[in-house]
Order: C-alpha cells, then structure tokens, then sequence
C-alpha cells in the first residue's frame, strides 16, 4: 500500500544508491587536533576551529563567568527584552576590531545573510553573484526577491559585463561575493571587485566566514588584507569558525547596521545569543587583538601540510588558504577515501553533491592552529596509504 511519503523513502534510496546521502557521524568529545568520533579516537581534519579557541580555556571561562551573571538562555528577541550589555559590547569590539563605523551580531553567519540580502534589495533590484557563493548567500538573495544575475567564478571582468547587461533594469544593486570560497580555498579578488562596484556607484558585500581570524593583519579579514578598509560597504562574519564559538555578524557603514536594526528579520524575530556566546567571543577578540601567534601558526600549519600533499601527488585544486581540498571527483571515491582514511585513525569527511558540482567530489581538509606538525605527520602518513591503496597516487 503506498503512502503520500513513499517518495521520500524512494528519494533517500536514490541518495544512498548515488553515494550522495550523507552518514553523520557523531563527536563525543571538545574540539581540537584529535576527536572522539562514534567512540574512536582520531585526528581530526574536519572542523572549522582555524584557530583552535573552540575549547580554549579562556573563552570556557569567560562563558562559564557569563552564565553566573546572566543565566543560560536570552529569553526574548534583541528588540524587546533580549540585548545584553554584552551584546552591546561585542558589537562595538568587532567593529574596532573590522576598522568600520558599527557592527550589528546575529545569530549565526548563515542568518546574517538572510537578514541583509532582504533587508537591502529588493523586487525591484538587482543582486550580482559569483556563482560558487555560499548557500546562505543564495538562500537570502532568494527570499530578497530581487533578481539574481550570476557572473563567471572570481571574474571581475564578468562582473562587469553582467552589470552592462542589465543597466537600467533595476532601482537598487548589490554586488555579493564570498571572501574565501569555503570549498577550494581560493580568495575573491576583492580590488578588482571594489573598482567594479565604485565605477558604477553599486552597494557591495562581502562574506568573510572563511577569511576572519586566518586572512589580514591577525586575522582581521580580507578587507584588511587587500587594504580596502572604507571601500566595502558590508562585510559578513562568523564566529563559529575562527572565533571558536558561535554567531554571526555584519560589519561596516553605520547606516547599513542601523537599518538592520530596524529590518533584519533574525534580529527581530529570533532570539538573542546568550550570554555565555557572546561573553566567549569577547574573549576571542581579546585573544586575536593581542597576538598574531595563533594565526602565523595556523599559516605555517598550512604551508607545511599542502607542499607535503603535493609531493605525494595529491591534486589540492585552487586553494589560496588553510582550506586544503584534496580532489578526487567521483563521489563514490571520495566516499571510500574518507571511510578508509577514518580506518587509519584521521576524520576527514567527503564533500559531494549539492555542496560541490557535480564530479567534483573531493576530501577536505581544514587545517588548524592546533596541530602540531606530529598530527600533520600522521594525516600525511594516512593520505600516503589511502592514496596507494585506492589509485590515486603512485
């Protein structure tokens, strides 16, 4: 007898059937260079945690403070009973820390671009985007309504031909691009975009997940990095990745916070961040204002692990950053790679179709502070086997 959710049961089957449905496996322990995965004790390649501040000792006790003071849950939205002083602080250290006029924190990166793209465009408007923008970005030009032109992959010249052929179509425009595209690892390039978007007097927007605490003078993003401070009116951020704990932020001119004040949905309609988040993410300003230690670490990390790679063979793509993708392209291989790799004791999960094209099917690795070159060692060690052993590599 079928049911109205037979499809789904078909649908799944065609995931498993592709190598495309995703096995989640589950963390029992902190965030760090090694994790215990479904009971296994293993290194770890995976996490976001650039930084290695996840369970830092600092940020554990600045929530722990936090909590005493404030409790555990915000219990109301930003706008009626939900900001703490806290809030208000870490609001004006991120836009110190960004060299911009304000800043407005959100509660995750993805939502930040859901409250801006709709809050700044329009039916009426035009949003420009690369084509390997993050999801959330593709999501909140969605629910924008306005039209979405896609332009050729870091193309400035593309960018440029895409806002020819839509002159006069539109009341407003935004320019959107990723600062590091979170799947090869390589970076916009921003001067080339910036002079785009100021010789036709066109918003322009810029998410930084991937490049705050990792690209800029200790890690103050790609903005810095390029030396385009005032030059971009919004620049998106997480604190989920480098920062170690969780949010997200928009940073740059103060009209554009204000007017998310009063229109950015997830700030208005969802909860605060609680206070042991936000009081954490003070610390990691804190921690990043005060050296570049952990970020010089986390680049000469990269450094090492990408030129060792490559001298086993290993096709690493594009990738400018920490990010290390390690391209295999069949789905079904990278599916293969990451089960045996996790057999030889290192956490690195296959990435597949949606979140890459199709036969683009990859491992990636995500390199962290916190490795010591002994961890590097090992994962290079287990690259070398899995690769031999599946074909990849001689």
């Amino acid at each position: 007898m079928s049911t109205k959710l037979d499809w789904l049961t078909q649908e799944l089957a065609n995931l498993k059937q592709q190598n495309l449905y995703n096995a989640i496996r589950t963390i029992d322990s902190p965030q760090g260079a090694w994790l215990v995965v479904d009971g296994k004790r293993v290194l770890n390649f995976c996490s976001n945690n650039y930084l290695g501040l996840a369970n830092d000792a600092r940020l554990k006790q600045a929530a722990r403070d936090a909590i005493e003071k404030y409790g555990v849950g915000p219990a109301a939205v930003r706008t009626i009973a939900g900001t703490l002083a806290l809030h208000v602080e870490l609001e004006k250290r991120l836009a110190a820390f960004k060299g911009v006029e304000a800043a407005i924190t959100f509660q995750s990166g993805f939502n930040s671009n859901g409250a801006t793209l709709p809050a700044l465009v329009g039916k009426e408007d035009v949003i420009f985007s690369d084509e390997l923008n993050h999801a959330s970005i593709i999501d909140g030009a969605r629910l924008s309504g306005a039209k979405i032109a896609r332009y050729a992959h870091n193309d400035a010249e593309a960018l440029e031909d895409a806002i020819t052929q839509n002159a006069g179509t539109y009341r407003r425009a935004l320019i959107v691009t990723d600062g590091v595209f979170s799947m090869d690892g390589d970076i916009a390039p921003l001067p080339q975009i910036v002079e785009v978007a100021e010789r036709h007097d066109l918003m322009l927007m810029v998410d930084d997940a991937h490049g705050e605490g990792v690209l800029g003078r200790g890690g103050r993003g790609i903005v810095d990095h390029f030396g385009m401070h005032g030059r971009v009116d919004v620049e998106v951020g997480t604190m989920s990745k480098a920062f170690g704990v969780v949010g997200g932020y928009i940073a740059g001119k103060k009209e554009i916070v204000e007017w998310l004040r009063q229109r950015g949905r997830p700030f208005l309609f969802s909860s605060a961040v609680p206070a042991a988040d936000a009081a954490a993410c003070l610390a990691a300003v804190d921690i990043l204002e005060e050296s570049t230690e952990l970020v010089d670490r986390l680049w000469d990390n990269a450094r090492y692990f990408k030129t060792e790679m490559q001298r086993l063979g290993f096709d690493t793509g594009v990738s400018e950053t920490p990010i290390t993708p390690v391209m295999l392209g069949d789905a079904k291989l990278a599916t293969d790679f990451s089960r045996a790799l996790f057999e030889h004791g290192v956490f690195a999960m296959a990435i597949k179709y949606p979140t890459v094209p199709q036969g683009k099917a990859r491992i990636r690795v995500m390199i962290s502070a916190a490795h010591a070159q002994a961890d590097l060692d090992k994962g290079l060690e287990a690259f070398a086997k899995v690769g031999k052993a599946l074909g990849v590599t001689r």
